[in-house]
């Protein structure tokens, strides 16, 4: 099944569009739960369980399994074992690089950690974006959350933005069934440009929440013609909705909200 076919399945099936992001951070993990990596799977495995009913995809930064050292990778395993059948995985590796060191970076991610989307960075060059899209589905990094995102992404290319000449090329190269887009949801007007270049695209939009993105603004903003193609991603404004006994009761609160927010932002935006 393809990625694109399987994300609309979840979301069809929970009513959502909603990703949420798995980033354990030690020292914000609740203190009774342990330390190191095992209180790293107790509270991951929570959050997935209070949070499935709510969420159409999950999205582990594979850097936050990596600080953990060797034990980080027996962390993310037993945290994609904890997701229920069905849910896609984004695996946010922003990966990239010339053509055969990206594709063993994609072979690694598709084939051994069963990826069914993965970030990637575009700026090696497309020949190092093309064994992304030939193994599985890549969400090529156009327009980033962070306010950094300025200092380069802004920079001009013949009187246009930088990203914006990522998302031509990209839609130029590689198809909308395996190429899509990140789109910071922290830029709903880039969003709104950035939709005009790639009407049929996916924008997974992270920065919902922690980073000040509001679901609302970014799925309005980026919506397709067909009232779709947006999947709005919050990590730490749920994982630490609280940090006593109840995270996980917590979270389950915060994934609930931001669906809500999310599905009345598309409604209004497809009137």
């Amino acid at each position: 099944m393809s990625f694109l076919t399987k994300l609309a399945d979840a979301s069809r099936a929970r009513d959502t569009i909603l990703c949420v992001g798995l980033d354990p951070e030690p020292d914000r993990i609740p203190d009774h739960l342990g330390s190191g990596a095992q209180a790293a799977v107790r509270f991951l495995r929570r959050i997935v369980r209070a949070t499935s009913d709510h969420v159409c995809a999950y999205k582990p930064n594979l850097a936050f399994y990596e600080q953990y050292g060797q034990a980080g990778m027996d962390v993310l395993t037993l945290t994609l074992g904890a997701i229920p059948d069905g849910i896609p995985i984004v695996l946010d590796a922003k990966r990239g690089d010339v053509p055969n060191t990206s594709a063993a970076y994609a072979r690694a991610l598709f084939e051994r950690l069963r990826a069914d989307a993965v970030t990637v960075t575009p700026y090696v060059g497309l020949d190092g974006v093309a064994p992304f899209c030939e193994l599985g589905y890549a969400l090529v990094l156009a327009r980033t959350s962070n306010p950094g995102a300025r200092d380069l992404q802004d920079l001009l290319v013949d009187g246009r933005p930088l990203y914006e000449r990522v998302v031509e090329r990209c839609v130029e190269a590689f198809p909308a069934d395996r190429c899509g887009f990140v789109v910071g949801a922290t830029y709903p007007e880039e969003a709104r440009r950035l939709r005009a270049l790639a009407p049929d695209r996916l924008f997974l939009m992270p920065g919902v929440g922690a980073q000040g993105g509001g679901a609302d603004d970014a799925v309005r903003a980026a919506l397709d013609a067909r009232g779709g193609g947006v999947l709005p991603a919050a990590s730490r404004s749920v994982l630490y909705a609280s940090d006593g006994a109840d995270f996980d009761l917590a979270a389950g609160r915060a994934a609930r909200e931001l669906k809500d927010a999310a599905n009345a932002a598309r409604a209004a935006g497809a009137r």
